[in-house]
């Protein structure tokens, strides 16, 4: 994202009020940017980060891996940036073309759908459980082996799919606790994807 003065100036109070952490750099790039997007410090105490999912995110945005999200508020959030860096391609469940089903919400439809078309993209659940649950059903299955998943959904129901993500050997980041939302869904990932392109794309050719 571009920063302006007043978005440093609230960055800055950001790191004052929060002071010391035990997040790796990168990894309290994105708590920052969380709270910022939310104004709520909490946060700094809720986001779970899997070993290496920062740099795996990192590689997959990278090597332009296809992005699928829940819920459109997510995928209007990411827009922008994912835009102005790698491009990524960026479905999002809840325009995917499914038949009709009684069993599943047209979101857990719409992401199985894809999930099985880009079995090892990044996906991003910002709001649906019920997209979270069959993601954790197609890994378990060993269907899919997502790239990296970005989890907040509005609130864990079924915390069972939570504890089997962070079983999983997927790649994660999670919110431990029912506050996420699709702002902080967007807000992970906007953070994700600059700090990817600084790591990748600065050089001009978007990594290639």
């Amino acid at each position: 994202m571009e920063w302006h003065v007043t978005d440093a100036q609230s960055l800055a109070i950001i790191d004052s009020e929060i002071g010391d952490h035990i997040f790796s750099p990168a990894e309290y790039e994105i708590v920052r940017r969380v709270i910022y997007a939310t104004a709520d410090f909490e946060y700094k105490s809720l986001i779970r980060f899997s070993e290496r999912a920062l740099q795996a995110g990192a590689a997959a945005l990278a090597a332009r891996t296809t992005i699928v999200v829940d819920v459109p508020m997510v995928q209007v959030g990411i827009a922008s940036d994912i835009q102005n860096t790698f491009a990524n391609p960026v479905y999002c469940s809840m325009e995917a073309i499914t038949r009709p089903q009684k069993e599943k919400t047209r979101t857990a439809w719409g992401i199985e759908t894809l999930a099985k078309r880009y079995p090892e993209g990044i996906f991003v659940v910002g709001q649906a459980q019920t997209a979270l649950t069959t993601l954790v059903d197609l890994i378990e299955a060993e269907e899919i082996r997502p790239a990296l998943i970005i989890a907040t959904p509005v609130e864990f129901v079924n915390i069972d799919a939570a504890t089997c993500l962070q079983d999983s050997l997927v790649p994660y980041i999670t919110i431990d606790s029912r506050k996420g939302n699709a702002v902080v869904a967007a807000a992970i990932v906007d953070g994700l994807v600059d700090l990817a392109w600084q790591a990748y794309g600065q050089d001009g050719n978007g990594g290639g």
